[in-house]
């Protein structure tokens, strides 16, 4: 199952490892500032929301949900 701990995790170190503010990715995505740190397991994230966040973060929807390691995106 997926674990939203993880999906912040990952989120937080792909917008670090790229020099990006969470308030600025956030803000471009049209997301709330408390989006990241209102996520829960039983809440979650919207698919279209991680979307647009995996497409800023220019990384896959699922390293994000943690089903692979390889950050890349197949095109």
């Amino acid at each position: 199952m997926y674990n939203a701990q993880t999906l912040t995790q990952r989120i937080k170190e792909q917008a670090k490892k790229q020099n990006i503010l969470i308030r600025d990715m956030l803000s471009a995505c049209d997301l709330s500032i408390n989006a990241i740190s209102q996520i829960t397991d039983k809440k979650g994230l919207s698919c279209f929301s991680l979307a647009r966040i995996a497409d800023y973060l220019d990384c896959s929807v699922d390293y994000l949900l943690d089903r692979t390691d390889n950050p890349k995106v197949s095109k």
